[in-house]
């Protein structure tokens, strides 16, 4: 009986069939989601940035990554070379961070088509719970749509401040917000934290408010196609100042010399009769 089991037994396993390595399935194979958005943003400054600027410009290198780092740029280049760094590394957007006086750093924001000039003013840098390379969304005021110039500034903020979708560096979800607002002809930045699905936020920083200047039609040149009849430029401002404070002192002099003509040169008309009886009176 036995050898008659283990006979059944061999002949078993050598009539069993061997499965493929590979099992096929009649469902289609998942395909790779594609990068389409091939939006790269180039972010370099000039040398003589302050360290305001400097931390400023590092929170935008979190904040967008997909952007490509460039190093310093010397003053005697001419800007026209920044189309050329775009090229060689396959951007299609530049940040530049320029300073042409100690107290007003240089903002500019371009692409192939337009650029816009902008004066940074005070920043804080706050702390928050925001996963580095997650993608944000962009709320815009409603303001963006009365004006044709803010519209382009709204486009050019969409494009550069946009995560591509799928990009190797980001992470496929939201969850914090970027809002634009205008108020006071400035753009004003805030970065906040989704804390709950009803719309609950925290502010996480950074904060900065542009002040636009110009828009040009071409990359680092061309005609100029809107400029701010409000701006003052800081080196105007600082003149003004001056001007008031010579100002003052020249009213300060000239009262000086008014109140010197008016002063008589007698206080009080004295009788000298009246200090007779005071001379009889000591003798």
């Amino acid at each position: 009986m036995t050898k008659n089991i283990l006979k059944r037994n061999i002949e078993s396993i050598e009539t069993s069939v061997e499965l493929p390595a590979k099992r096929s399935s009649d469902e289609p194979p998942a395909k790779k989601v594609k990068w389409i958005n091939r939006q790269r943003v180039l972010m370099l400054t000039s040398r003589g940035i302050n360290n305001r600027d400097r931390i400023l410009m590092e929170n935008l290198k979190k904040l967008l990554p997909h952007h490509r780092a460039e190093a310093k740029m010397e003053r005697q280049k001419n800007l026209q070379v920044i189309n050329e760094i775009c090229e060689s590394k396959n951007c299609n957007k530049a940040i530049l961070f320029e300073v042409k006086d100690f107290l007003a750093p240089l903002f500019q924001m371009l692409n192939h088509h337009q650029k816009i000039y902008f004066y940074t003013m005070d920043h804080l840098t706050l702390t928050g719970n925001c996963l580095k390379g997650s993608r944000p969304i962009l709320s815009f005021d409603e303001s963006f749509d009365r004006l044709p110039h803010y519209k382009l500034i709204k486009e050019l903020l969409s494009q550069i401040f946009g995560v591509p979708n799928k990009h190797p560096q980001s992470k496929p979800f939201f969850d914090h917000v970027y809002t634009f607002s205008i108020d006071d002809n400035k753009i004003w930045f805030r970065n906040y934290q989704i804390l709950t699905e009803d719309g609950g936020l925290a502010e996480i920083g950074p904060r900065f408010v542009l002040n636009p200047v110009k828009i040009f039609a071409g990359s680092f040149g061309g005609e100029t196609i809107w400029d701010n009849p409000k701006y003052i430029s800081p080196a105007k401002y600082r003149q003004s100042l001056d001007i008031q404070a010579r100002d003052k002192y020249l009213n300060q002099i000239e009262q000086k010399m008014n109140a010197k003509a008016r002063k008589p040169s007698k206080t009080y008309n004295l009788n000298p009769l009246d200090d007779i009886f005071k001379l009889a009176y000591k003798e």
